[in-house]
């Protein structure tokens, strides 16, 4: 009976002694530099291609189908998204079709609110006007 209580007690130490034998020490305060965690690509958000992102989301919507429908967007360069609330169609002083537009933008830094316009230029293309932080 002695014996089989300190064979199993023996079977159990043997795992053990592994992690004794490594050389862990709580006292080592060196930093172990391979260790890496995900980022976001550059190490910053890209304020302008989530701008870009913004204006190609309001420019595509239709405003007759989607009036007052919020509008989602998410840049997959930065990682940030938003959600555009208001979008107004108008046109500017030069008589070009202009789209004014709120958005939220969310980003590994925090959540801030814009406002911006986009408006078509003379080759037929949107270009942003004004992204302004709130």
């Amino acid at each position: 009976m002695l014996r089989s209580r300190m064979a199993l007690v023996a079977i159990c130490l043997i795992p053990l002694s592994g992690c004794m034998s490594s050389g862990f020490d709580f006292a080592d305060t060196t930093v172990d530099k391979g260790v890496r965690t995900a980022s976001v690509p550059g190490g910053r958000a890209d304020g302008t291609s989530d701008a870009a992102t913004v204006r190609n989301a309001v420019s595509s919507t239709d405003l007759t189908r989607n009036a007052g429908t919020p509008i989602p967007w998410a840049n997959t360069v930065s990682g940030s998204a938003g959600v555009v609330s208001s979008v107004s169609e108008l046109s500017d002083e030069a008589g070009r079709k202009c789209r004014d537009f709120t958005t939220t933008l969310h980003s590994y830094t925090g959540v801030a609110n814009y406002d911006g316009r986009t408006c078509v230029g003379r080759d037929g293309t949107w270009m942003l006007t004004r992204f302004d932080r709130q």
